[in-house]
């Protein structure tokens, strides 16, 4: 299933969320800088609340449990695969980053944690197995039925109609499904790995080149010693 291309589409448009970057010092640098252990280095600039906030968040214990969470990583990868442009949604961190997202807006809390149980309700009526504990065919045949709720029928003419009505049973799943898939997309899609996939970094601040040489050329008009001085700062990057 080629997902990548259809999410590039979404993370383009609509989607937007917070992206968090966290880390650790090596010890050396806790020494240096007098950080405890543990406590998260941000690399985007926080207004101080923003900070504290933000640290207040990493230092909560977990809200989803080692099987959850390994659930949560197994289906981001089915989402969003590694390929020969980049890694997976896991490389990316996007099970950390859902981790996180949970306790940052804990509306999702209870829609995510009801889906994962959905799922494996779902996998245990049908292999007595948990999801995770699943084949891949296994795993990618239920997905399927929540990621495409269709169902097709034939007309009198023997055209396929599809028409968007889920199967009696797997709303839940359908719902769930679709809360994940935006929560992976905007994860791998806000990271350096998703950045350099879709190709689009953003602005550089204080880099500019200045008006173009055809452009001013144009217009007949030129930069003044001052404002090449001042003014534009030329980069080759």
């Amino acid at each position: 299933m080629d997902r990548r291309k259809s999410l590039k589409l979404i993370a383009t448009g609509a989607i937007a969320a917070p992206a968090v970057i966290a880390g650790c010092k090596t010890e050396d640098q806790k020494k240096k800088t007098g950080e405890t252990a543990g406590e998260p280095k941000f690399d985007l600039d926080r207004n101080p609340d923003e900070l504290k906030y933000e640290k207040e968040l990493l230092a909560q214990e977990k809200f989803f449990t080692d099987h959850e969470m390994a659930t949560i990583t197994i289906l981001a990868d089915i989402i969003i695969p590694k390929d020969e442009v980049s890694g997976s949604a896991s490389d990316a961190g996007v099970p950390e980053f859902i981790e996180f997202i949970v306790k940052d807006m804990p509306q999702h809390q209870v829609p995510m944690r009801g889906g994962l149980r959905w799922l494996d309700m779902q996998c245990l009526k049908r292999v007595e197995k948990p999801f995770k504990d699943c084949s891949e065919t296994e795993q990618l045949k239920i997905v399927d039925e929540i990621a495409y709720p269709e169902i097709s029928y034939k007309d009198q003419k023997g055209n396929t109609i599809k028409k968007g009505i889920v199967t009696p049973g797997m709303q839940p799943g359908v719902n769930f499904f679709n809360l994940m898939r935006n929560l992976t997309a905007t994860g791998f899609y806000t990271s350096e790995i998703g950045g350099k996939d879709i190709g689009y970094l953003g602005n550089k601040a204080t880099r500019w080149n200045g008006v173009p040489d055809e452009v001013l050329k144009q217009y007949k008009v030129a930069y003044t010693e001052k404002e090449l001085k001042e003014c534009v700062s030329f980069d080759s990057k």
